[in-house]
């Protein structure tokens, strides 16, 4: 039955490309829609259907689409500006990972009832490894009518799917929240390990001790590990977190609610983006801190 079923990934990135190979994986007819080249021909490669800059291309053929772009405005310019959705047939669903405000989503899923086509809000997480394995962590919102059509783009990519209700936006407003952590993690542990690096203290000794103490976190051992290795190659960059934890701030501002974590943490991220490292890793929000010596390997090839 998989063979028959087929899917556009959006978005070849870390975590686009894993997610896009599982679904190949898994059987399904899979194809690839990125603006660079290498990702194409890796994908491709992998054994996809097709591969292209432009979904429209072969639009008439699909069941789903997955969208792993960087933002709301990514969203609206493939399925509205380029057409996509007006070449899709009717039915078809359209699975938003995109990290968005839940006011974004809700928009899109309004422009596209228009058009007879459904919506999954589903942004993702887990990291590139596990985006590679099939083993996402995905928090979705929407009808069960798009939950069905997208079972199998579900079973191929995550090992988890939290089914956060039927309104269009929640999926969002989760992935949102976790973000608040996840960018505090990765502030905090920018701050421990500088502070580790004022005092003289090897930094592979303090990420060793961490990684094995009750002080851990998810984000300081991927993250801090960069930092130690002096390689801020990006996986996911300083400028994903200001725009990530400006949503955050967006949301507690429509909630009249107050972060004082989650609102230092941006203006680090920020600080670092504004000092140059808006393109490297996140975990460059250590190169903001002054008077310490780090470990270095090179400056990463970025995009411009």
């Amino acid at each position: 039955m998989t063979s028959s079923y087929s899917v556009a990934v959006i978005g070849l990135g870390s975590m686009g490309m894993g997610a896009a190979q599982s679904c190949v994986n898994a059987g399904l007819t899979t194809y690839g829609v990125d603006l660079n080249p290498t990702a194409l021909a890796t994908l491709k490669q992998h054994g996809a259907a097709e591969v292209g800059t432009d979904a429209k291309a072969f639009a008439d053929q699909l069941d789903a689409v997955l969208m792993l772009v960087v933002n709301a405005q990514q969203v609206n310019t493939i399925l509205f500006d380029l057409g996509l959705a007006d070449a899709l047939k009717p039915g078809t669903a359209v699975m938003v990972s995109a990290t968005i405000a839940a006011d974004d989503a809700k928009a899109i899923a309004a422009k596209l009832a228009e058009r007879e086509l459904l919506m999954l809000d589903a942004p993702v997480s887990g990291g590139a490894a596990k985006a590679a394995a099939g083993a996402m962590t995905i928090m979705a919102s929407g009808a069960e009518e798009a939950f069905a059509k997208l079972q199998p783009v579900l079973d191929a990519t995550a090992a988890k799917v939290y089914n956060i209700g039927t309104e269009i936006g929640l999926g969002a407003t989760v992935k949102i929240i976790h973000q608040l952590l996840a960018g505090v993690h990765i502030a905090a542990g920018a701050e421990a390990m500088a502070l580790a690096a004022r005092a003289g203290i090897p930094l592979d000794t303090m990420y060793e001790v961490v990684t094995n103490a009750a002080g851990n976190s998810w984000m300081f051992e991927n993250r801090m590990k960069h930092v130690v290795d002096g390689d801020y190659t990006p996986t996911s960059m300083v400028d994903i977190f200001v725009k990530d934890l400006g949503l955050v701030a967006d949301t507690a501002k429509a909630l009249k609610f107050p972060l004082p974590l989650a609102t230092t943490a941006y203006n680090q991220f920020a600080n670092a983006s504004n000092a140059g490292y808006g393109q490297w890793d996140d975990s460059a929000v250590i190169k903001t801190f002054q008077g310490i010596e780090l470990p270095v390997n090179q400056a990463p090839e970025v995009n411009a």
